[in-house]
């Protein structure tokens, strides 16, 4: 288990995991009032929460299975990605893809936040790529089962 500095700017209480083996921690909308999400319409909504987190993750922002199901709400950028060198406020970029407004309510769990560790990748030019059996097969290559 990680420590992972925050600073709550907001009237949410912190990220917490459901259940011991969770993988993600709830994010919560911290709004003063209520904002209508139209249908096809796109809103960045605050969190109030900073973090600073350790060299080496990222922290991941998804969907919530729930929303997305029952009223095609979804994160538009998913995953989308927290550095380790920001500091800015978590913001989730959320776009309603049903055909009904949704009402985002102040408290209400609007995402997931995924802490995971990533690595740095160094690009090397070569004049060949090996051999593979799927070689440059590319989109739906592998087929229906």
């Amino acid at each position: 288990m990680i420590k992972i500095k925050v600073i709550n700017k907001g009237s949410q209480p912190l990220p917490a995991y459901a259940t011991p083996q969770s993988a993600g921690m709830d994010l919560r909308a911290n709004l003063d009032t209520p904002v209508t999400l139209r249908p096809m319409q796109r809103m960045l909504i605050g969190t109030g929460l900073h973090i600073a987190l350790p060299e080496g993750f990222e922290a991941q922002i998804r969907p919530r299975s729930g929303l997305a199901l029952k009223h095609g709400i979804t994160v538009l950028n998913s995953p989308g990605t927290v550095d380790a060198d920001y500091r800015g406020e978590i913001k989730v970029l959320l776009v309603n893809l049903s055909d009904t407004d949704f009402v985002v309510n102040g408290g209400e769990r609007i995402a997931q936040m995924v802490i995971a560790r990533h690595e740095q990748a160094v690009f090397e030019t070569v004049e060949e790529l090996d051999e593979t059996q799927r070689g440059e097969g590319g989109y739906g290559h592998t087929g229906v089962k």
